[in-house]
């Protein structure tokens, strides 16, 4: 199978596979750079990033937890990971995934351009405002991440009114994918929001507007997947859980085992402080949160603006950024491990090589 290259902005990508942008720590240099490396496009997380190299990129508090927004998203954590990821890279392409409901969002974008990444991809949330963070930076391609034709018919209004441009591509995400969902719990198990019904109206609201790819995420595992959104009109697809099951992922060793450990019964929609559907591992701490007896909550990272400095994470019974921080450093018991539906059928580990050929070739390549 010969797959078309895909073309977002400036930037020609030779196989139309994104690598999903996994935070805390799962998506940085070694793993973005590498697939950027093998023809497909490495997306770096922004999220956390004060904890990069063993947390040397932050102040933190006696908890040693980078203390507050701007250390929690840092900016020297995040240019030592991009440097590290376009050296390995070697001129490809790298893209940085921002969370549009993080604290500092219009900072971190505007650092992710000044910092030399080619593309920016913005889901959680809906980013009417994102160009205002790149302007200066045109070959900055842009990618908001949408559920709804609705959502897309939003974004390009606004950003037809307020800057002239449209997105350079739209990632459409359903809720099959690992972590915060663009969906209800509800909404997640009906029909009419899966991602093989997403496609065509959102298609039809991309030719309204002009030209730009979409690139279908959400549940997609193999060829056989991809091929299937292709024929359904998607230009790309965006895969994040199956590259944890590689070498070069940069997640802890014990992370990539829960997940290789899971059973499909273990995957669940949890309740998250950002206030979206959450889909991870039901693991002790999700246990242990049912019974209110989770780690101590203090917000000291202040990540989310959904979170309200906390109240939130005592709502629901836990604080996402210290979770996710335990699950990136190889805390099993304390750690919060987010996966898409098919993480189950991540049985082994291989190279981001091998699993590029195996996508682009098939199963038995």
């Amino acid at each position: 199978m010969v797959f078309k290259p895909l073309k977002i902005g400036k930037h020609t990508i030779k196989h139309p596979i994104v690598q999903g942008g996994m935070g805390l720590g799962i998506s940085w240099d070694n793993l973005a750079g590498t697939v950027s490396l093998n023809g497909g496009l490495g997306v770096i997380s922004s999220v956390g990033t004060g904890y990069y190299k063993d947390r040397k990129y932050t102040k933190k508090n006696i908890n040693e937890r980078p203390f507050e927004a701007t250390n929690f998203y840092s900016r020297d954590g995040f240019k030592a990971i991009i440097n590290n990821a376009k050296k390995i890279a070697n001129g490809k392409p790298i893209a940085a995934n921002v969370l549009y409901a993080i604290n500092d969002y219009g900072r971190v974008a505007r650092d992710a351009c000044e910092l030399g990444v080619d593309i920016i991809i913005t889901g959680a949330g809906l980013p009417t405002n994102m160009p205002e963070f790149t302007e200066g930076y045109p070959d900055v391609a842009l990618v908001p991440i949408v559920s709804s034709a609705k959502a897309l018919r939003i974004i390009c209004k606004r950003w037809k009114q307020r800057y002239d441009r449209l997105p350079d591509a739209i990632v459409v995400e359903g809720p099959k994918s690992g972590g915060h969902q663009g969906f209800t719990y509800e909404q997640c198990f009906k029909d009419e929001y899966q991602l093989e019904n997403l496609i065509k109206p959102i298609k039809e609201e991309i030719k309204k507007w002009g030209d730009f790819p979409l690139i279908a995420a959400g549940g997609i595992w193999d060829q056989t997947d991809i091929l299937k959104v292709m024929e359904l009109g998607a230009d790309g697809v965006q895969m994040g859980t199956r590259f944890i099951g590689t070498h070069e992922c940069d997640a802890a060793d014990n992370f990539k085992q829960v997940i290789i450990d899971c059973e499909q019964e273990d995957i669940k929609l949890l309740k998250s402080p950002v206030g979206y559907p959450a889909r991870g591992v039901s693991t002790n701490l999700i246990k242990l949160v049912d019974k209110r007896e989770g780690p101590k909550i203090k917000c000291i990272s202040n990540c989310v603006s959904p979170c309200h400095r906390g109240q939130e994470a005592k709502e629901v019974g836990y604080c996402i950024a210290d979770r996710l921080s335990d699950a990136y450093l190889g805390r099993v018991e304390t750690g919060l491990f987010f996966t898409g539906s098919n993480g189950y059928k991540l049985k082994e580990i291989i190279s981001v090589k091998e699993l590029m050929n195996k996508l682009v070739n098939g199963e038995d390549a």
